[in-house]
C-alpha cells in the first residue's frame, strides 16, 4: 500500500499569506526585507547655513549682498562676499567722527568744543541741522552728533575738515589696521560709484573691524568709546535696518549709508543682547542694485537676521 507523501510547505509563499492576513487584520505590519534605508540628513553648521541662506536672499534680491558679523564674547564670524568692495557712502561718518574724538584726546585738546561755522554755498543736500545754523555755527561735538544720528552731510563735512579731510580719514584708517578702507572725496561727490570704482569704498570685513575697535576696543580712549557708542544709538536713520532684523529688547547702535540711483543701502552696527554690560555683536551689511533699483531695507534686515543665527544669538 503507498503511502501518500503530504504535500511540501512553500514557505515563502505562507510567510506572503500571513503578511497580507496580517496587514488586512491591522495586528501587525512590517515593512519588506527590499525596502529602501533612509535618506541621510545633512545638518549643515550655523555659519554654513546663514552663508546658504544668504545666497538664496541674494538671488530673490536681485542685487549683491555683502556682509560680516562678529561676536566679540566667542571670536565667532559669519561672512558674505565679505572681501568686495561697496562703496562706503554714509557710513563714513562714524569713524570720522571716531577720529576726531582721537585727535581732541591725543593731539587738539579742546576740539570737541571748538565752534565751526560755515556758510550758505557750504551747505549740501540732506543738511537739517547745519542748516539752521549757518550764522552762529555748531561745536565739532555738535557737529559729530548731527552727522550720525541724522547722517547730516554739511556736518559730515565739517568734521572732516578737522581731521584733514579724506586723505586724513583714510590715514585714520590705517592706524585701525585697515588698509583697504579708503575716502577720497567729499560729501556729496563720495556717492558717485559704480562696480569698477575704488573710491570711497571700503569691504564688509574691513569696516566690521573697524567698529569693533571702535566700539568694543581700545581704539578709543574708554570715555570717547561711550560718547561714540552714545551716537550711533541715537541714529535716527536705521529703524528699518538692521534694528529691523534684530530683537527689539537688544541695545543697538547703528550707522546708514544711501544711495537710490542704484539701490546702495548699507548699515553698520554693534548691538547687544544682554545689555551695554555684555559682550556686543558687530555687522556690516552693504547692498547694490542695478540703476534706477530702489533700495531693499527689508533685505537688509533679514540678512542681520541671518547673521545673528549664525553667531547663535538667535
Amino acid at each position: 500500500m503507498r503511502h501518500l507523501r503530504a504535500p511540501r510547505r512553500n514557505k515563502a509563499l505562507e510567510a506572503t499569506a500571513m503578511t497580507i492576513s496580517l496587514l488586512a487584520g491591522g495586528a501587525l505590519t512590517a515593512a519588506p526585507a527590499s525596502a529602501a534605508a533612509p535618506a541621510a540628513v545633512t545638518v549643515l553648521s550655523p555659519g554654513a547655513q546663514a552663508k546658504k541662506d544668504l545666497r538664496a536672499l541674494e538671488k530673490s534680491f536681485d542685487g549683491r549682498i555683502g556682509a560680516y558679523a562678529i561676536d566679540t564674547a566667542t571670536g565667532r564670524t559669519v561672512a558674505y562676499r565679505s572681501g568686495e568692495r561697496f562703496p562706503l557712502l554714509s557710513t563714513f561718518k562714524a569713524p570720522a567722527c571716531a577720529a576726531a574724538l582721537h585727535k581732541a584726546r591725543t593731539s587738539e585738546p579742546g576740539l570737541m568744543e571748538k565752534v565751526v561755522k560755515w556758510t550758505d554755498a557750504d551747505l549740501k543736500p540732506n543738511s537739517p541741522i547745519t542748516e539752521k545754523h549757518v550764522k552762529d555755527g555748531l561745536t565739532v561735538g555738535k557737529l559729530c552728533e548731527a552727522t550720525i544720528t541724522v547722517s547730516d552731510n554739511t556736518a559730515g563735512n565739517m568734521v572732516l575738515k578737522q581731521i584733514g579731510g579724506p586723505a586724513g580719514l583714510t590715514r585714520y584708517f590705517r592706524t585701525l589696521g585697515d588698509p583697504v578702507s579708503r575716502l577720497d572725496r567729499w560729501e556729496t561727490e563720495l556717492n558717485d560709484w559704480t562696480p569698477k570704482e575704488r573710491r570711497d569704498t571700503t569691504t564688509p570685513a574691513a569696516i566690521a573691524r573697524d567698529l569693533r575697535a571702535l566700539t568694543a576696543g581700545d581704539a578709543l580712549d574708554a570715555k570717547d568709546r561711550k560718547q561714540l557708542n552714545a551716537w550711533l544709538i541715537a541714529t535716527e536713520t536705521g529703524d528699518e535696518r538692521i534694528r529691523a532684523g534684530l530683537p527689539k529688547t537688544w541695545t543697538i547702535g547703528d550707522k546708514t549709508g544711501t544711495n537710490g540711483d542704484f539701490g546702495g543701502g548699507n548699515d553698520i552696527a554693534v548691538a547687544w543682547p544682554s545689555g551695554r554690560s555684555g559682550a556686543p555683536i558687530i555687522l556690516a551689511v552693504y547692498t547694490n542694485r542695478q540703476a534706477g533699483v530702489p533700495v531693499d531695507n527689508k533685505v537688509i534686515a533679514r540678512t542681520a537676521t541671518i547673521l545673528a543665527r549664525g553667531l547663535g544669538r538667535l
